[in-house]
């Protein structure tokens, strides 16, 4: 593996100046900032995500004034109180994606974002207070505790809402298989373990950049 000096310089010498290396990265909330965010928007993001897997973006974005309507801005309250039949009724509702699947995960996952609610004071202070240097933990806890977030919704939803956090796309796995660290994208404990492994000696090695910053970095070493 090689070390984060050659990943710097690889990513210095494509842009050509630390300034503009610097101005292609993403910029992570802050703890103090992801506590700020409410329960009802992160239950809106995480819908969204969950509508978003397999579907353009463009699609969902733009129907999701609507979705804020039927779903009562997604407060978790009142969302966790929608019943089977109420969700029956919003498949005939073409204001919004159809998906009944997809729609029974969001009173779900109010019930999901209540529960920690309860048990940390708020969902933001459960995002705020886990380690980057851990973050494949937390994609565990919401696939296994949270609906419909599997495969890479956990990790893309995390972004979503600004909680610093790797990605492996293809293009940072084709990175990770150049540097013969893994060969696919990583579900199993030991590849995840190997995957973290790697970026927290890199956010060592850098004295402590962003792990989305990092994983974009390496995006580039493959996306030519």
């Amino acid at each position: 593996m090689r070390d984060y000096k050659w990943l710097h310089e690889y990513c210095l010498n494509r842009f050509g100046s630390a300034a503009e290396l610097e101005a292609h990265l993403p910029v992570p909330k802050t703890a103090a900032q992801l506590r700020k965010i409410s329960d009802d928007r992160y239950l809106s993001t995480m819908a969204l995500r969950v509508f978003r897997a397999g579907l353009k973006h463009s699609l969902v974005d733009a129907k999701w004034p609507a979705f804020e309507e039927v779903f009562f801005k997604f407060d978790p309250e009142k969302v966790v109180l929608m019943s089977a039949e109420h969700l029956e009724r919003l498949m005939q509702d073409a204001r919004i994606i159809r998906h009944l699947g997809k729609l029974k995960s969001v009173p779900r996952n109010a019930q999901f974002v209540l529960d920690v609610a309860h048990e940390k004071g708020s969902f933001g202070a459960l995002i705020a207070d886990w380690p980057v240097t851990d973050i494949v933990g937390l994609w565990t806890y919401l696939k296994k505790r949270g609906h419909q977030l599997g495969g890479l919704s956990a990790p893309r939803f995390l972004r979503m809402v600004g909680k610093d956090t790797f990605v492996p796309s293809y293009d940072v796995v084709a990175a990770l298989n150049a540097q013969k660290i893994v060969d696919k994208v990583p579900t199993s404990l030991r590849d995840l373990a190997l995957v973290q492994d790697v970026f927290n000696q890199w956010h060592e090695q850098s004295g402590g950049r962003a792990m989305s910053q990092l994983s974009m970095m390496l995006a580039y070493t493959a996306n030519h």
